[in-house]
């Protein structure tokens, strides 16, 4: 059985074929200088630090539990930095460093409550009071086959809506009341629900929640 606190197993081995695709709105970054310290945590090869490098972010760094995704970002987004992380949700940056962080499908990778509490809080120490939290996860879904199996691996896990995937990962999809709870310590600016296409390429829907630390 994968650790759920980090599968870094999976996204070095079967993790660095996936397609990660939530789209990224720039206007819920045009506050920011171009010149602001950004983050995407759980980068993986890179895709959302090559954006925000075109948009004319000039200090962009991604970090991630997978080695074989960074060193495939660090060849194809020259213009960020990238970083393995070797104790998550531990990052190297001083309290308030950061003026933005994004969080791409990476709760739905850390399915334990206690451990996204731990990389939440760990996200909130690096931002600075008024830096922004971009999350962008997947709620719990509507479709048979999504309903199907969080009823099934519900007893294993513990936890409605964590689910193993056919290639040996453990996914989480979330209520809205927790990830409510889980963000309790930012302060709401927006919000919206988009179609996606998950990691093995499946129409599922989105929450985007764009927060700003107290």
């Amino acid at each position: 059985m994968p650790t759920l606190d980090n599968q870094a197993e999976y996204w070095n081995s079967a993790g660095t074929a996936k397609t990660f695709g939530h789209p990224l709105d720039p206007a819920w970054l045009a506050g920011l200088d171009r010149s602001a310290a950004l983050l995407d945590y759980g980068c993986g090869y890179g895709r959302l630090a090559g954006e925000l490098a075109a948009l004319g972010f000039t200090d962009v760094e991604g970090v991630d539990v997978a080695p074989a995704l960074i060193a495939r970002a660090r060849a194809e987004q020259p213009a960020a930095r990238f970083t393995v992380l070797t104790d998550p949700p531990r990052l190297a940056h001083a309290d308030a460093a950061l003026d933005a962080v994004l969080l791409f499908a990476v709760l739905t990778c850390v399915p334990g409550d206690a451990a996204q509490r731990d990389l939440v809080a760990e996200l909130h120490r690096v931002l600075r009071p008024g830096g922004l939290l971009y999350v962008s996860d997947y709620g719990l879904q509507p479709d048979e086959r999504n309903r199907e199996r969080y009823a099934r691996f519900a007893e294993q896990y513990g936890r409605h809506g964590v689910f193993e995937t056919g290639d040996g990962a453990v996914c989480r999809h979330h209520t809205r009341e927790w990830l409510d709870e889980l963000l309790g310590a930012f302060d709401p600016v927006a919000e919206r629900t988009l179609p996606v296409r998950t990691m093995n390429g499946r129409p599922a829907v989105a929450t985007q929640l764009l927060v700003a630390r107290r």
